[in-house]
């Protein structure tokens, strides 16, 4: 007896310090994805609306392999593009409510939430990509990610699309006043309402995926994007001119559900976040290459009449578009206009 008692504590003891010195460990995942099951696997569902050749589209698939690689598949990204999952302004709501878990909005779609927000969409607010990502890491860019917190929102970065460019089927746009009268599409935003509606023309809110049915029905004449966004779905080929005008930014805010974040183990998140701030580097640089791979493609196709504003003409359409600054200060305040890199040598 005393034998069996003396067994029974030598395992009891062993599996003691077994559990001990696992727990110790540092959390290995397995090496073998069969060995996973379900409720050991970590999935992201991660929606969005742009095509699989955009910088975006690109991104997100870079992102979904080298977070699969890494956590040996430990944590899986599963990526819909196209709005095939959920439509333009249909998955914030999905986001909050958890059907998925991620998304990578334009930062228009989060003003109806955080309408301060919409200072990125100001008419020549910056010169270049370098500028957005130096306001989106100051102090007051980062005041803006916090905001979203408050709406079940966790901000994880910024990815570029690029600068947006006029396009339409009536004439060229070659002063800001030929766009008087105009029906263009934009994105829900006030800003950019009222971006369009101070020099005359209509803004039109219409989701991204229905643009194309749009143009074609000629329910509106013509639209702003970034040249990979008109590539990508054709938006091109039922216009008849573009303006190179390089006159709002257009990014994306990668998004996450802030409650499904809260539940990941540290480990996880440390992953993510170090995974998507070298994807986020990376995916700047493709939409640079690729823009600049867009125009020329349409230059060479010779399927589109191209226009170039001059470094006077701009200096012109960004003073007719002062009054968006207005509406922008009596709305939110001053704040996060001064703080732009165009005011700072202001102050």
């Amino acid at each position: 007896m005393w034998s069996n008692r003396i067994k029974f504590c030598f395992f009891s003891v062993l599996i003691s310090l077994t559990i001990l010195l696992v727990s110790c460990q540092e959390h290995v995942y397995p090496t073998d994805n069969e060995q996973l099951s379900h409720e050991e696997q970590i999935v992201i569902r991660f929606s969005h609306v742009v095509g699989e050749n955009t910088p975006k589209g690109m991104a997100a698939v870079k992102f979904a392999e080298l977070i699969k690689e890494r956590s040996n598949g430990h944590v899986e990204i599963q990526v819909f593009p196209n709005g095939v999952l959920y439509k333009d302004g249909e998955e914030m709501n999905a986001l909050l409510r958890g059907d998925i878990q991620m998304i990578a909005p334009a930062i228009s779609k989060v003003t109806t939430l955080v309408p301060e927000w919409s200072v990125m969409d100001l008419p020549y607010a910056f010169k270049n990509a370098d500028e957005v990502h130096t306001y989106a890491e100051s102090e007051v860019g980062q005041s803006l990610m916090t905001k979203l917190n408050a709406h079940n929102l966790f901000s994880m970065g910024v990815w570029d699309s690029g600068f947006k460019q006029l396009s339409n089927s009536i004439r060229p746009l070659k002063d800001v006043q030929d766009l008087k009268g105009l029906r263009m599409r934009i994105m829900p935003s006030d800003i950019l309402a009222e971006q369009f509606s101070s020099v005359g023309a209509y803004p039109k809110r219409i989701d991204f995926n229905t643009v194309f049915h749009q143009l074609q029905k000629g329910n509106v004449d013509g639209q702003e994007n970034t040249l990979t966004n008109i590539t990508s779905k054709n938006l091109y080929s039922l216009q008849d001119y573009l303006t190179i005008s390089n006159h709002g930014y257009l990014g994306y805010l990668l998004l996450m559900n802030h409650e499904f974040w809260n539940s990941l183990p540290k480990d996880v998140q440390t992953l993510l976040i170090e995974t998507l701030e070298e994807v986020q580097k990376w995916e700047w640089q493709l939409a640079e290459n690729l823009t600049a791979e867009r125009l020329e493609e349409m230059e060479a196709c010779d399927c589109i009449k191209i226009h170039y504003l001059s470094d006077e003409d701009i200096k012109t359409w960004e003073s007719a578009f002062e009054p968006v600054y207005s509406y922008y200060s009596n709305n939110y305040g001053k704040k996060y206009i001064q703080a732009l890199p165009k005011n700072q040598s202001h102050h």
